[in-house]
């Protein structure tokens, strides 16, 4: 991702300059993107209904394929909206509550 900013001068006596980070614009856009998918919000509620659970149990209950759950448990890792935790030889999944109460403040101050 290239980095530039965006400059725009407001109109009035004060003649401020507001400048727009795009690369931020992009990463937070790729967040949104994470979890405005049905598998992803169906993924996150399942790992919330259980606590923790590992990619196997996710795959088996929601009946799609292990890369599948994978690859979106990726997707959803790297926005983290999920936390690992190893214990053995399994890797169990949580929902990062925090991560999920900084994207509805964001939403809903993007709305207001």
């Amino acid at each position: 991702m290239s980095n530039y900013q965006i400059a725009f001068t407001q109109k009035n006596e004060s003649e401020e300059q507001l400048t727009v980070d795009t690369l931020a614009v992009k990463k937070a856009a790729l967040i949104l993107r994470a979890f405005n998918h049905k598998l992803r919000q169906q993924i996150l509620k399942l790992i919330d209904s259980q606590e923790k659970i590992t990619v196997t149990e996710i795959y088996v209950k929601l009946r799609i394929e292990q890369s599948v759950a994978s690859q979106h448990l990726a997707i959803l890792r790297k926005a983290d909206f999920v936390k690992t935790e190893r214990n053995g030889k399994f890797i169990y999944y949580t929902v990062n509550t925090e991560r999920m109460k900084q994207l509805n403040k964001f939403v809903n101050e993007l709305l207001a």
